[in-house]
């Protein structure tokens, strides 16, 4: 039976006047009125130009915005009673759109947006972020083809980024996802991506939807759940990811969420970065001591000592230091949000390196430096297990 309770009854009627259909893209929104225009137009354009006999909806899931988002979602929908000489449409293209309760939250707007497919029977989705503003029309293609051609149950994104975009993703998500799982996944906690309409109702008969995680880090959760059911996962490559310029800057929430978007545009300064990881080193010793091994504190304690033009957090320290993190983290030694929060500081310091070994590096160098920032994951795993299992 389909999911509907978190549908409004309007919005539910409005999807029945819809029917059934092939692809529901699905869009999730809060005060993007700058933005989702285009996005939505590139959606449009790819849908008509790449899948002109599928029946398809553009389904917007909206926080409350109040600067006439929605209607320009709305103003894409095209009749085929009604077409321009520009537009090849052989069905109606619908373009519809909700405003969920408990928002602003990613999450609930992915929820909604399951909910929606599985009511239309949808035998592909998609999500793009409105963030994504540099969306070409292919994207539409490249997500949704694997899906729908190959029968792949997941499709991750690939973008070319700045080389210090994305800190959190390239020195945080990716390695320690790729050790754990096995998984060369690059973009774990996605902002577009797509999965079958059979995974989607799966997804939405999980019991997260009262929990955290239905709430925020809801992509990462979905991702890796994929990941460890073993499901058929494909990555596309999709082009340029921009840098949003209103994103959050809040980097405990970020840690805490997981979410490397949130930390892509900051514009980073590595004396202020080294600074407070100096500083929250020594505020935050106490906490570290319950975390962290006596060796490994040591380490960091002496790397905070050290003037900051011969300061270095050397990946096997990070890995390392990562690892017992997550031990702290699943044995709660203290509370688990501090345990996350605590991290930042660290991450801050880690970030300073990153930053200063790559300043002058090219994409390919950068690259290989994120490879081999991997290979260090893997090859301390046990030491991970080790943790996990034996405490400190």
């Amino acid at each position: 039976m389909p999911e509907t309770s978190i549908l409004s009854d309007d919005f539910i009627r409005e999807l029945m006047n819809v029917g059934e259909v092939d692809i529901v893209v699905g869009v999730p929104t809060y005060n993007d009125a700058a933005a989702v225009g285009q996005v939505v137009q590139a959606v449009r354009a790819g849908l008509l130009q790449y899948f002109p006999r599928a029946r398809a909806v553009i389904v917007n899931a909206d926080g409350g915005s109040r600067d006439g988002t929605q209607e320009l979602v709305r103003a894409a929908s095209i009749s085929d009673l009604n077409i321009s000489a520009d537009v090849h449409a052989l069905r109606t293209l619908h373009s519809i759109s909700t405003q969920y309760d408990g928002g602003p939250a990613n999450g609930i707007a992915l929820h909604t947006i399951l909910a929606a497919a599985d009511l239309l029977q949808a035998k592909a989705c998609a999500v793009i972020s409105p963030e994504s503003t540099m969306i070409e029309p292919q994207w539409v293609e490249r997500l949704l083809n694997p899906v729908i051609r190959d029968s792949i149950d997941m499709v991750l994104p690939v973008y070319r980024r700045h080389k210090f975009d994305g800190l959190l993703i390239r020195n945080l998500i990716y390695p320690l996802t790729r050790a754990v799982y096995g998984c060369h996944v690059r973009e774990p906690y996605p902002s577009d991506f797509a999965f079958s309409g059979v995974l989607g109702s799966n997804f939405l008969s999980q019991d997260i939807w009262k929990q955290e995680q239905g709430r925020s880090g809801t992509e990462l959760w979905f991702a890796i759940s994929t990941i460890t059911n073993r499901c058929k996962i494909t990555q596309s490559f999709l082009g340029t990811k921009a840098r949003p310029e209103n994103a959050p800057t809040d980097l405990v929430k970020a840690m805490r969420e997981s979410a490397g978007t949130l930390f892509a545009s900051l514009r980073l300064n590595r004396k202020r970065l080294y600074q407070m990881f100096a500083f929250g080193m020594k505020e935050l010793e106490p906490v570290f001591l319950s975390i962290l091994t006596p060796e490994t504190h040591a380490e960091l304690k002496r790397l905070a000592e050290l003037p900051e033009d011969r300061f270095e957090f050397a990946p096997d320290i990070w890995v390392r230091t990562v690892y017992e993190f997550a031990a702290a983290y699943h044995r709660a030694v203290i509370g688990r949000d501090h345990v996350v929060q605590a991290l930042v500081p660290l991450f801050r310091g880690r970030a300073v390196t990153f930053l200063t070994q790559n300043r002058e590096a090219s994409a390919e160098e950068v690259e290989s430096n994120i490879e081999s920032l991997c290979q260090t994951f893997e090859h301390e795993k046990p030491y991970l297990l080790q943790s996990w299992n034996g405490g400190k």
